[in-house]
């Protein structure tokens, strides 16, 4: 049986390249949920490195730092209470995906990489990032089965279909 989530909607302008800044931004944001006894914050689409990045999540040291402010801002969340799902660039391997987070108790507890890569006007994630892959499905938070999607993910049928089929309730979508 699913049960109510509320969350904390972050429309905010993180600058691009200031990690450190980004970081703070997103704590000074966590403690405003937390207060609204929100169950989730939810940051906007690589929030960590800022909108549009561009060439630098070429940059290895500013994937890295990225990386390790996530680690930083997953601990913040230890013992419960308020959730945070953040977008960063991740590197797997070889592979460099545009994320989101889900950070949970302390920990990293899920990772979704962008399907629908934009390549058009202003848009050259293409170049940039390598789209996700695997099966598309829920997860399970505080009871509620929810869906993780990013911005142009839901433009298109394959992902919001895929999560709706195999029981999403809710869907969080990071713009």
């Amino acid at each position: 049986m699913s049960r109510q989530i509320s969350f904390f909607a972050a429309q905010c302008n993180p600058i691009v390249g200031d990690i450190p800044g980004n970081l703070e931004l997103a704590r000074q944001l966590l403690a405003r949920a937390r207060s609204a006894d929100a169950d989730m914050l939810v940051l906007p689409e690589l929030f960590m490195i800022g909108y549009p990045p561009e060439d630098l999540v070429q940059k290895p040291s500013a994937v890295e730092n990225c990386r390790a402010a996530v680690e930083v801002l997953a601990r913040d969340t230890a013992g419960g209470g308020t959730a945070v799902l953040v977008g960063a660039p991740w590197a797997d391997g070889e592979r460099l995906h545009n994320s989101v987070l889900l950070l949970d108790d302390g920990e990293i507890a899920h990772r979704y990489d962008k399907r629908e890569l934009p390549n058009y006007g202003v848009f050259d994630e293409v170049r940039l990032f390598d789209a996700g892959e695997g099966t598309l499905a829920p997860i399970e938070f505080r009871g509620v089965k929810l869906g993780i999607a990013i911005c142009e993910d839901i433009w298109f049928d394959r992902v919001p279909k895929a999560l709706v089929e195999a029981g999403a309730e809710v869907l969080a979508v990071p713009n």
